[in-house]
């Protein structure tokens, strides 16, 4: 099998995707795969890779190999330029991420750490993204080192959601989806840990997107 990530020539061999003029941050965290927090002027801001969608954390080791080589592509401390999508319903800013002009998103995807992110590549480069798929697929890197790729995030994502339904269930009431009270937002919250803790005792509408990681956009 193919390492899980690309080697150095690989990576220095990646398609170059020069962006618009955008503002400069600076990288605080990598979150995982496909989401780092910056720092824009005096904001923090979290960003959700745009067009691409990473292994999760609990894909492992997959999920782990696409945050070490993100880390890579965008370490602590450097400075990357944004071209902002949209926002997503969880606050996040969706964006393609650059540094010394090179897509990060479209590196990720070259690598073999992340797929192209088909339900939302109509405001990509789809040819750009889906070749650089098809390259790594070619190579077996990363994800595609199993034959056919690993299972997608978006698959994985949606199996965690429904085994997390009771046996007869097919739709969580107000009642088993959370304590009685009222329901609470991630602003409220305030704290990543904090959402974390109460994810665990049940406050299970905070995790949105179901892969077990409450108000991410609080990271």
């Amino acid at each position: 099998m193919k390492p899980l990530t690309a080697p150095a020539t690989a990576i220095l061999a990646l398609p170059l995707l020069l962006a618009s003029p955008a503002g400069a941050a600076m990288v605080l965290s990598v979150g995982d795969g496909d989401t780092i927090r910056v720092r824009d002027s005096a904001k923090r801001i979290t960003i959700r890779l745009a067009c691409i969608d990473a292994p999760e954390t609990a894909q492992k080791p997959y999920g782990m190999a696409a945050r070490q080589q993100l880390q890579v592509l965008a370490p602590v401390g450097s400075v990357v330029s944004i071209k902002t999508k949209t926002t997503d319903r969880y606050g996040r800013t969706v964006a393609e991420v650059f540094r010394n002009g090179r897509s990060l998103n479209l590196a990720m995807v070259s690598s073999g750490e992340a797929f192209a992110y088909r339900q939302y590549l109509s405001g990509c480069d789809q040819a750009a993204y889906l070749g650089a798929e098809a390259s790594a697929q070619r190579q077996r890197l990363g994800v595609w080192a199993v034959p056919g790729g690993i299972e997608r995030p978006w698959d994985f994502r949606r199996g965690r959601s429904a085994r997390r339904l009771p046996p007869t269930a097919t739709t969580p009431s107000p009642q088993t989806a959370a304590p009685a009270g009222p329901r609470l937002t991630c602003r409220q919250i305030g704290s990543y840990a904090r959402a974390q803790e109460l994810l665990r005792q049940g406050y299970s509408y905070l995790d949105g997107d179901g892969d077990g990681k409450a108000c991410e956009s609080l990271r």
